[in-house]
């Protein structure tokens, strides 16, 4: 573009128009595309919060990736770990496991939940449950002590306290003459834990392997080896990739395939609310199509005069398409600016306004935190970004194409 095509777009831009309607016109697009750049930002900065939040509580207790064996049972698990931790440098630690189905039952109460024998040591290895307990420790699992760590809600749905005893009632039953009758054990509860995930709090017992190899009359086998990799997010992949070159009858698993529910449901959130508030930013373009056709008619004269002068069609095209790209790119920018320090400090701004008003947004017993958790991804930034300026863009193109297509003589005639 030529230099007087930018001096003059630029010139109209910053001028004070005869009809100040134009010029509000104006001041709301740019207004209007920076409240839907960071509104956008701020809401999905916000959901990758919460992702990030849920995804760090999974992993407390989940494991990276899983290897089971058919049936849910694993012979030689010691070869089994070693073999998998040196095929692939990225695994980091293993740790067995014997888990199954249960009732637990106290005073009358009964519930269901999702029995797991573990080794203390190798278990904190790959999870980072023992951070998490509220009464106990996890090392107080001792083989032949029958000892159990139970979930804080399923707890108080039992009524049960620490040092009291519950029993365990398995599927596998007893032959006797009068039928199959459910196998009970007798467990003393040594400690509790808290995620504050409901579906664990409220639905996992924990027991020493022994205990639980001895309970689901496994001998010497395990369900499973649970694995810790250096990079969660290549779960997939990494089980994947063992799964691959695997030699034994194995089933992996990983974390995401465990939560796969949640994290679609997560995603199908996250892109209908970029596709809900990118509206917003359209609308904003509309507004600017709007205050350009305004423009375009009020500078007749301006364009005939150009074009007298020797301007070609394509050069007013241009002073449009910049008059319109310069409200579009400040908008985004201030948009981009203030949604980046928005989200960063939302949890401060969140606060603020509860003091302000007296009253709590996010109720701890709710929604299981206190305050809005927030993850600005430069992808995203970039993306909402880029977006506002391809809707700006396109929205000076009518307008400069009708002020390019402007007879001298006729814009000249009642002058």
């Amino acid at each position: 573009m030529n230099s007087f095509e930018w001096l003059i777009g630029l010139r109209y831009t910053r001028a004070k128009r005869r009809n100040g309607f134009i010029s509000f016109i104006s001041a709301a697009s740019m207004i209007g595309i920076a409240l839907g750049v960071a509104a956008l930002i701020v809401v999905l900065s916000v959901m990758n919060g919460f992702q990030r939040e849920i995804r760090g509580r999974i992993l407390e207790v989940a494991s990276h990736v899983q290897a089971s064996g058919p049936g849910n049972r694993l012979a030689d698990w010691q070869a089994v770990a070693s073999e998998l931790s040196r095929r692939d440098p990225v695994v980091l630690a293993s740790a067995p496991y014997v888990q199954a189905q249960g009732l637990i039952s106290f005073d009358g109460n009964v519930q269901g939940a999702m029995l797991r024998g573990v080794l203390p040591d190798q278990e904190d290895q790959v999870a980072g449950l023992g951070r998490h307990m509220v009464a106990g420790r996890l090392d107080a699992l001792k083989p032949g002590e029958f000892g159990i760590i139970l979930g804080q809600d399923l707890a108080r749905a039992l009524g049960v306290a620490v040092g009291e005893k519950v029993n365990m009632i398995t599927p596998q039953g007893n032959m006797t003459p009068a039928g199959l009758v459910p196998r009970f054990k007798t467990f003393t509860v040594v400690g509790l834990f808290r995620i504050d995930m409901y579906q664990y709090d409220a639905g996992l017992a924990l027991v020493a392997l022994a205990d639980a190899q001895k309970l689901f009359r496994m001998g010497d086998d395990v369900s499973g080896v649970r694995l810790k990799i250096s990079d969660p997010l290549d779960a997939p992949q990494v089980a994947q990739r063992l799964a691959q070159n695997n030699q034994r009858p194995l089933w992996f698993s990983d974390w995401t395939m465990e939560n796969s529910q949640y994290f679609r449901a997560v995603q199908i959130e996250k892109r209908m609310m970029f596709l809900i508030l990118t509206l917003i930013i359209a609308v904003a373009t509309f507004n600017l199509v709007s205050g350009l056709v305004m423009a375009v008619t009020d500078k007749q004269a301006d364009i005939a005069i150009l074009r007298t002068l020797g301007a070609a069609p394509s050069s007013i095209l241009k002073i449009f398409v910049i008059q319109g790209a310069t409200v579009g790119i400040v908008g985004t920018v201030a948009g981009v600016i203030g949604g980046v320090v928005l989200a960063i400090n939302v949890g401060t701004v969140v606060s603020f306004f509860e003091g302000l008003l007296g009253t709590q947004v996010l109720s701890p017993q709710v929604y299981l935190i206190s305050s809005l958790p927030s993850e600005v991804l430069p992808t995203d930034v970039a993306a909402i970004g880029l977006i506002a300026l391809v809707l700006a863009f396109l929205a000076t193109l009518y307008p400069s194409w009708r002020a390019a297509k402007t007879n001298p003589a006729e814009a000249l005639r009642y002058e």
